[in-house]
């Protein structure tokens, strides 16, 4: 229960959907800032031997459920979780808080260089950069994961929707799969299956990412849906901006939605040849489905507020499907 205890962590929560798509249910979806490019500040800088604090903090603020995911990962790949995860935070949130693009791309050569500088043996003083460089040391990961996720965020640094379903899960493939990829490693999992599962669970992650962050793009001025499915139900991008709720727009949300609940199921026909001890990588599975569900609810009403409520029995039900080791 220690692992239970330590999920909790005093933060709260909305309340939790039950799951109707998760495995025992094997229907289809039905209608009803940190600076990336230089070190940190002065008076910022973590102290000698706090680089794991400062990942774990930027994590519990940027990307909770996965700082909870990696709480769950056996005591020898957690420190490296919360580095490899907070590497993609500080990637992720570039394209967010730049308002030129040469900034950003001045930020993404910064992490180029830290990778190939990590690799040897040279990481610069920058404490995100000093923990990947020691959980590259500790599970010889493979730098070519890194840079596609570089590669990756930096070819999204455009401002322009996806241009077909195809596009946007090629770039979920690219980030959020490889970025499981690396978690096999550094659980010591490298299998064929387990791969394969990976990248399904990281394209539906990378799709549902692009859904949850559509309300605040919306506000933004910028929609970047795919735009074939935009077309095929007569939808455009003003209709998001705008939040409207006519039928056409819930059936763009449908499709796209569906794709996602198609690839955990996808994901989950490897199970039975998946390493048992791959499936903590996947425990992200579990926040998929409570937003799939959620939005099923509400006839895929991406605007629903019901959709930015948190979940405080979340912790709970990650602890329960790492203890029945599932995905």
């Amino acid at each position: 229960m220690a692992a239970a205890m330590a999920l909790s962590c005093g933060m709260r929560y909305g309340p939790y959907s039950r799951q109707l798509l998760g495995p025992s249910a094997r229907g289809r979806l039905v209608r009803p800032a940190v600076w990336g490019g230089s070190a940190a500040p002065a008076s910022s800088r973590p102290g000698p031997g706090g680089e794991v604090q400062y990942c774990a903090e930027l994590l519990r603020k940027r990307d909770y459920e996965g700082f909870l995911c990696s709480l769950l990962l056996p005591a020898e790949s957690r420190t490296s979780a919360f580095a490899l995860r907070a590497f993609n935070v500080e990637l992720a949130q570039i394209k967010d808080s730049i308002t030129q693009k040469t900034i950003g791309l001045m930020r993404m050569e910064f992490w180029r260089k830290a990778v190939e500088d990590i690799y040897c043996d040279n990481p610069p003083l920058q404490p995100v950069a000093i923990e990947l460089w020691k959980a590259v040391k500790r599970h010889n990961l493979t730098k070519r994961w890194l840079l596609k996720i570089i590669d990756e965020r930096e070819k999204n640094l455009d401002d322009r929707a996806y241009r077909n379903i195809q596009e946007l899960e090629a770039y979920a493939d690219n980030t959020h799969s490889a970025l499981l990829y690396l978690t096999l490693e550094m659980l010591g999992v490298r299998d064929i299956h387990a791969d394969h599962a990976a990248s399904h669970i990281g394209k539906a992650q990378g799709i549902v990412t692009c859904l949850r962050a559509t309300p605040y793009h919306s506000k933004r001025q910028k929609v970047f849906l795919p735009m074939d499915i935009c077309m095929l139900h007569g939808v455009s991008q003003e209709d998001f901006i705008r939040a409207n709720q006519e039928k056409n727009l819930r059936d763009v949300i449908y499709n796209i939605a569906s794709q996602a609940h198609i690839h955990l199921e996808h994901a989950r026909s490897f199970s039975k040849n998946v390493p048992a001890k791959a499936f903590p990588a996947f425990l992200y599975t579990v926040t998929l489905e409570d937003y799939l569900y959620k939005i099923q609810k509400v006839d895929f009403d991406i605007f629903h507020p019901s959709l930015h409520q948190k979940s405080t029995l979340l912790p709970l039900y990650l602890y329960i499907r790492s203890w029945k080791k599932k995905y």
